[in-house]
């Protein structure tokens, strides 16, 4: 399995610091934090989206190259990355036998070619999206809030999905979250960030059992009305 090393991410705003960190995806990895601890900050950057007026300075270490063939991005809101004006099809930058097959893997069938966006449930967009960020060389999924807009059956969907993906395809997968019911099943490691900055980081069942910092236990308490699964 290979695994991505972020060293010495600094991203700034004049002369503020908005986000300071250094952090390894290995596997399933979450980055959960409130709004505003920089997680959102931490995603844009391995994807290069930042604003024109924040500077970044990162390097990482892997076994492969990141670009835009390499990386697959999933929104929390589908519609951003689907244009209405296009059907699915056209939404594909593949062969009609890869298209047919990445949306089989996601469990959607054919007639979902010929839809437009508007036509499709929210669960169904979603697994639309993901079988386009799957479609090229992708060897990790960066994942932004994928299953927030979703009812509790798609959520469990998607990550059933995902965790199957993951193991067939041997994909690192950084899942980017402030809710913690949904990476409980899904990511190996979990990691804490608060105000730009790592605050604690390990297993994700033991540090959900355990919390050593007061930021992740307000997390956990904030996240979970039944925490029958801590015990």
């Amino acid at each position: 399995m290979s695994k991505l090393e972020i060293n010495k991410l600094h991203i700034k705003h004049n002369q503020k610091d908005l986000v300071n960190i250094n952090f390894t995806i290995n596997n399933s990895t979450a980055l959960v934090g409130q709004s505003g601890s920089g997680k959102s900050l931490t995603l844009k950057s391995i994807l290069n989206l930042l604003p024109h007026n924040l500077t970044k300075i990162f390097d990482y270490k892997c076994d492969f190259e990141l670009n835009p063939n390499t990386i697959g991005f999933v929104p929390q809101n589908p519609f951003t990355s689907l244009s209405p004006l296009s059907k699915i099809k056209k939404q594909f930058f593949c062969s009609h036998q890869h298209k047919l097959k990445m949306l089989n893997l996601v469990g959607l069938e054919d007639w979902v070619l010929n839809r437009f966006p508007s036509q499709l449930s929210g669960g169904q967009l979603q697994r639309v999206v993901l079988a386009i960020a799957l479609s090229g060389s992708t060897k990790i999924l960066l994942l932004d809030e994928p299953t927030t807009a979703l009812d509790s059956s798609s959520k469990e969907f998607i990550i059933t999905l995902l965790k199957n993906i993951q193991k067939e395809f041997n994909l690192l997968i950084l899942f980017v979250t402030h809710d913690l019911e949904s990476i409980k099943n899904l990511c190996e490691d979990i990691i804490i960030i608060k105000n730009g900055i790592i605050v604690e980081e390990g297993k994700t069942i033991q540090t959900i059992n355990n919390p050593q910092h007061p930021y992740t236990k307000q997390l956990i308490d904030s996240s979970f009305v039944n925490k029958e699964f801590r015990k």
